[in-house]
């Protein structure tokens, strides 16, 4: 008889890791909270570094699923552990006995308007990486040109004050990814790119940030924003320090992008809750040893992939979701043999 694996999360991870599983011959259950799998990357436009569609990518995962089963608009009601299996009860009253979980919930922003010293939610020019993804892919951009343009990194990330002091790991990729999409769009508009640390170490990452600054001509400038606020024809003022000069700075601006970072997924954490699964200081799940099995939790057949246990890149979701897939299979045959 076919296996049961149960897979918690429809975005990259879930969907990469329930078509190897597939393939490998389980009978696999893919359950998403939203209206349709994808979790981000659905509502991404363009891709670091090379621009690539995110339509495209989420299509190609997409057609690798014909032989899963996938329930969207879906939770976890209540999940136990049993002898050898996990009895999953889903909000759309079916029942599951799982061999194995994979946990692949992926990640939530941080709530930009928690720093309100940005004015997100205040001011009309402040918005999210995610608003601006949204407004390329919707092609809903202001058609009135801006005189000025900023993006802030770090926002939600680095911060103790914010409760999280960890990296994000993607935002100054697509900060710049960014910055460079919209001078296409607004050619005569000026730039400006606040940073803590530039952490450009992926393939081509270097490549993305000097053509940022050799063709699109994007200013960066070494320092955190202090505070945003409004001016008289309603117009951004942003107060940052250049620390390579050490001197104040003042800009005004008409747009200004928050590059919101990474968080637990409270619908993963949710679940987590009721396994006493095990968290690290920022919030996402501990792995039973972080460098030799990250894919695998503390609790027997339950296995992790993607950003559910710390901030990743698309491809290094990916990849985790491929070796979790294995993992799961060396479980199940190890622990199956007599069925």
């Amino acid at each position: 008889m076919k296996k049961n694996i149960l897979i918690i999360g429809g975005g990259p991870a879930g969907m990469e890791a329930a078509a190897n599983l597939d393939r490998l011959g389980y009978n696999v259950i893919l359950i998403e909270k939203d209206k349709q799998l994808g979790g981000h990357l659905a509502k991404w436009d363009r891709l670091f570094p090379d621009g690539v569609s995110a339509k495209k990518t989420l299509d190609a995962l997409t057609a690798e699923l014909s032989g899963v089963k996938c329930f969207t608009e879906t939770n976890i009601q209540s999940i136990n552990v049993l002898d050898k299996s996990y009895n999953a009860i889903l909000s759309n009253g079916i029942t599951v006995l799982a061999d194995a979980v994979l946990m692949a919930s992926g990640f939530d922003l941080f709530k930009a308007e928690k720093k309100e010293e940005y004015g997100y939610g205040i001011y009309d020019g402040v918005m999210t990486n995610a608003d601006l993804e949204k407004a390329f892919r919707e092609k809903t951009l202001p058609s009135k040109a801006p005189k000025a343009i900023g993006f802030v990194h770090c926002v939600g990330s680095r911060d103790e004050k914010a409760g999280n002091p960890a990296c994000s790991k993607v935002c100054c990729a697509t900060a710049v990814k960014q910055a460079c999409e919209i001078k296409e769009v607004y050619p005569d508009a000026d730039v400006y790119c606040f940073y803590m640390d530039l952490r450009m170490f992926g393939r081509h990452y270097e490549d993305l940030y000097l053509k940022a600054q050799k063709e699109y001509g994007i200013r960066f400038i070494r320092g955190r924003v202090s505070e945003v606020a409004e001016t008289m024809d309603n117009r951004l003022l942003v107060k940052a320090e250049d620390t390579l000069s050490s001197k104040p700075l003042k800009v005004t601006l008409d747009m200004l992008v928050l590059m919101a970072g990474m968080r637990p997924s409270e619908a993963g954490r949710s679940v987590g809750r009721q396994l006493n699964l095990t968290t690290e200081d920022d919030g996402f799940f501990s792995s039973s040893d972080n460098m030799l099995a990250i894919q695998k939790s503390k609790l027997p057949g339950f296995f992790y992939a993607g950003a559910c246990t710390g901030a990743k890149t698309l491809p290094d979701t990916l990849h985790e979701a491929r070796s979790a897939a294995l993992e799961i299979d060396r479980y199940v045959k190890d622990n199956f043999k007599e069925q």
